[in-house]
């Protein structure tokens, strides 16, 4: 029996993910567990495995689609069931629009037709409802924002029909069989609810369940035998393995030329992309006109569009170092930002980010409790032993190990700032353990994976995990598991040279802990000899925000003390595992 691989959880508030790249091809033999594909989110990107043996015999959501967690991506069949041809095996193998055969001549009316919203007939008459997909968790609807294809223009199995924006997404409805588009059931700029239809596609007149002649449903279908070069349309990958299924049409192939022009040119002769490609390609300043593609069929890939954007970056740094060095001196000008001017769509994140904080300010009553540490024996014992630390464990000795020690420890002291408080079911929970999340600053925006059992590890084990988690957010190969479950996060405001701020508390956690930049000042000190004394010292802000509801401001002066006395005493040598 075929297989459906479904989009899976993607981590915690993960409603979607958009496919980057297949790493399988229809017709290619998998093994269970082997990965099938590439899917990337606002947090994480993951590869998704076969979930059974078998043939990928249907790509259902192609590259740059997104698809709901739970949405269908792909069919793999046993072998012997699954048929080469993408079309073919979605039809014949996946979906039950056959058997309505034998009803189609008591009902060829094309309004029953619209109403069943499945294939009725066999022959040119029939016809499939296209309907408005969910579109993401509480979203009810969506407005359509371009037709990709004009009624009767040839479409085949997956072929992107239209684009559909929501308040959370945008993205492109496939044809969910191959054939004629029939029907257009909603204009562009209309707003449709879930479920509604969209559009009605009849049987390809090159299928092989069409041999009945009688247009019973409209006229319209009635040419599509004839013009077999309309099936340009179709992706180079489908057109590869028809080719290598029917050898006898490959004596006729399309141009490879007109093959390339039709996968990436609209009607009008404009480079046709995704919205996913086109809002990055908007957030970099990259002009796709210039742009080369090196998707199927010449299509322009979000790849392709950093490439670019990495190529102007280095052609203008020449440029920048030179206008700096040509002159007595003179620091050339800043690159004005290609923002300016500009108005565009929120992206995921931001507004995932956006809806979070809002939402967790709202809910919490949160205030901010901050205390000034000197960190100069931390300063100094970093300086000696630095070196020897990045050749023993291979990562830099930075000041935030330090700090997070500290702050689990502390945690452990006072739990109630590692808890969560629950109104509605009235209880407050004490975590086991402490998962520390850190705020990491990319591209796209801030992103907080966790340091699970954090607790457990030495200054050593922290400072490696800061590093890994840092590099593997910012290169985008997080997993779900390292953006879940966090109970109390670290904040480093200090990176950019802030002295320190408010942070706001990444709800459902009760506090969050934000360490600014540590800067040398004159400072009164007690020196036992002298008294009070102007010394210079490595001094910092850590500023605690907290639900109110949960910490009280003793709570939140007593948990920042013993992060200061630790910090202060600064006895750490011991964990550094030289």
């Amino acid at each position: 029996m075929p297989v459906s691989v479904t989009m899976p959880a993607l981590g915690e508030s993960v409603t979607e993910g958009t496919i980057t790249r297949w790493l399988k091809q229809e017709g290619e033999r998998v093994e269970v567990d082997e990965p099938l594909l590439e899917v990337s989110t606002d947090k994480v990107d993951t590869e998704i495995p076969s979930p059974a043996a078998g043939v990928l015999s249907r790509i259902v959501a192609g590259e740059d689609d997104t698809v709901d967690v739970g949405g269908e991506l792909a069919v793999i069949s046993e072998d012997g069931e699954a048929a080469p041809s993408g079309d073919s095996a979605g039809s014949g193998q996946a979906e039950p629009e056959p058997q309505p055969e034998p009803q189609a001549q008591a009902e060829p009316e094309p309004q029953q037709q619209a109403e069943t919203g499945q294939q009725s007939g066999s022959g040119n008459g029939s016809g499939t409802e296209v309907p408005m997909p969910a579109l993401g968790e509480s979203v009810t609807e969506g407005t359509i924002t371009r037709w990709l294809k004009s009624v009767g223009d040839t479409v085949e199995v997956d072929e992107p029909l239209v684009e559909v924006s929501t308040d959370k997404v945008d993205t492109e409805i496939p044809s969910p069989v191959a054939g004629t588009l029939l029907e257009i059931k909603v204009e562009e700029d209309e707003t449709a609810d879930v479920g509604a239809t969209l559009a009605v596609v009849g049987e390809s007149g090159g299928a092989a369940t069409a041999p009945a002649p009688t247009p019973q449903a409209a006229p319209e279908p009635k040419p599509e035998p004839k013009p077999e070069p309309a099936r340009a349309p179709a992706t180079a990958r489908q057109q590869a393995e028809e080719a290598a299924a029917e050898p006898e049409k490959a004596t006729a192939p399309t141009p490879p030329s007109a093959t390339d022009a039709s996968a990436v040119r609209a009607g009008n002769g404009a480079v046709y992309v995704t919205p996913l490609v086109r809002k990055l390609a908007n957030e970099k300043g990259v002009d796709l006109n210039t742009v080369e593609g090196t998707g199927v069929g010449g299509r322009i890939r979000k790849q392709d569009v950093i490439a670019a954007a990495e190529a102007a970056a280095k052609a203008k740094a020449p440029a920048s170092a030179a206008a700096a060095t040509g002159g007595a001196k003179k620091a050339a000008p800043a690159e004005p930002s290609p923002l300016r001017g500009r108005t565009e769509k929120i992206s995921r994140l931001r507004r995932a980010i956006a809806n979070n904080t809002f939402n967790a300010l709202h809910s919490q009553a949160q205030l901010t409790t901050v205390v000034e540490v000197d960190v100069t024996k931390v300063a100094q014992l970093r300086a000696a032993k630095k070196d020897a630390f990045l050749d023993r464990h291979g990562v830099k000795l930075s000041f935030l190990p330090f700090f997070a020690l500290a702050a689990v420890e502390a945690l452990q002291r006072y739990p109630q700032i590692n808890a969560q408080i629950d109104m509605d079911a009235g209880t407050i929970t004490y975590p086991a353990s402490e998962n520390l999340g850190l705020a990491v600053d990319t591209e796209k925006g801030l992103i907080a994976p966790v340091i699970h059992n954090a607790g457990d590890l030495n200054l050593a084990g922290l400072a490696k995990r800061v590093a890994d988690l840092a590099e593997r957010t910012r290169d985008n190969k997080l997993v779900p598991d390292d953006i879940a479950g966090g109970t109390f996060t670290l904040t480093n405001t200090g990176s950019r040279g802030a002295l320190f701020d408010t942070p706001i508390v990444n709800a459902p956690q009760s506090a969050m802990l934000g360490t600014g930049a540590v800067v040398k000042r004159a400072v009164v000190i007690n020196d036992p000899d002298l008294g009070e004394v102007i010394a210079p010292r490595s001094m910092v802000y850590l500023a605690l925000s907290y639900d109110h509801r949960l910490i009280d401001g003793a709570d939140a002066a007593r948990y920042l003390t013993a992060v200061k006395e630790r910090l202060e005493a600064a006895d750490f040598e011991a964990q550094l595992g030289l």
